[in-house]
């Protein structure tokens, strides 16, 4: 039987927030608490270095410590850090990384530098591939603009170069489509506010955002949704669900941070280009969180 310890991508991996100082440098010292107390919490693992930890702006040197950090927090097995880069070259440098720092799988998106075509997309998972450690593609069609639909994942994996696929077209259709064409690809939910349709689909796993500031009710909202049991999975989703839609939202990073403010957690600034939540954006989220908190969910 297939378990975690062979897919350690499977469960709920949350990809992680940063905390920023005040003059916006890392702060590795909460970065590692966060981490811990995410699992503490119940979560199976962290995601360091996807658009959640805002790795677009960091520097090589703390791109690589974050991993680092996060690997000495919690343990490579629960580590799958985001390995993205506009070329195959650097992407491969960093897959080779993770592996060097303990780390037991990896998440790539597709070449986002320009619309890569078909054949560009199997070569740049081919070389990432071949650094040895198992790939989990990252379909965000909506930022990339390369879609790796059902037919190219269904390629990819026949050829060994991924494992799982964190979908986040929002499309929940593709999961039966990629359950038929490829039936030992695992699903892993990409984006939290479609969680429930496509727990109920078959996923596999959840590489989640909200869960930096709710990780409990989060947990608990996805063993129940992948257990079928809905009554549970329904009321926890609709009491959620004004936040976990923030996750498909172009500020998911600030109100993601804001909510982990209001919770007591070390969420911060971010950097530019992004900007802080709007007054009225920034009331939304802060109602929402505190609604969520005063219902006891955390």
């Amino acid at each position: 039987m297939t378990t975690t310890e062979n897919r350690p991508w499977r469960g709920v991996l949350v990809a992680t927030a940063l905390p920023l100082n005040d003059d916006l440098s890392v702060n590795h010292d909460r970065y590692a608490a966060h981490c811990a107390w995410l699992v503490e919490n119940g979560c199976d693992g962290v995601v360091p270095n996807g658009s959640l930890g805002e790795y677009q702006v960091l520097t090589p040197q703390e791109r690589a410590r974050v991993v680092e950090t996060a690997v000495s927090a919690v343990g490579g097995s629960r580590v799958m850090p985001g390995v993205a880069a506009y070329g195959s070259a650097e992407a491969r440098r960093w897959a080779e990384q993770a592996r060097d720092a303990g780390c037991a799988s990896v998440m790539l998106l597709p070449p986002n530098a320009y619309r890569a075509d078909e054949r560009s997309v199997l070569a740049h998972y081919a070389a990432v591939a071949e650094v040895g450690l198992p790939v989990v593609a990252y379909n965000n069609p909506i930022d990339t603009k390369v879609d790796l639909v059902p037919e190219l994942l269904a390629k990819l994996h026949a050829e060994g170069f991924v494992q799982g696929v964190k979908e986040f077209s929002g499309d929940v259709r593709r999961a039966y489509r990629i359950a038929e064409l490829a039936p030992e690809l695992d699903l892993l939910v990409g984006a939290d506010d479609v969680l429930l349709e496509l727990a109920v689909a078959g996923a596999k796993g959840w590489v989640a955002g909200y869960p930096n500031a709710l990780p409990a009710s989060s947990v608990e909202l996805y063993h129940a949704a992948v257990k079928g049991d809905l009554d549970t999975a329904g009321r926890l989703y609709r009491q959620l669900h004004p936040l976990l839609r923030w996750d498909s939202r172009v500020e998911f990073v600030q109100a993601i941070k804001l909510s982990m403010d209001i919770v007591g957690r070390p969420g911060g600034p971010v950097r530019p280009p992004r900007v802080p939540l709007l007054p009225e954006q920034e009331a939304a989220v802060r109602a929402a969180t505190e609604k969520a908190v005063a219902a006891g969910l955390g």
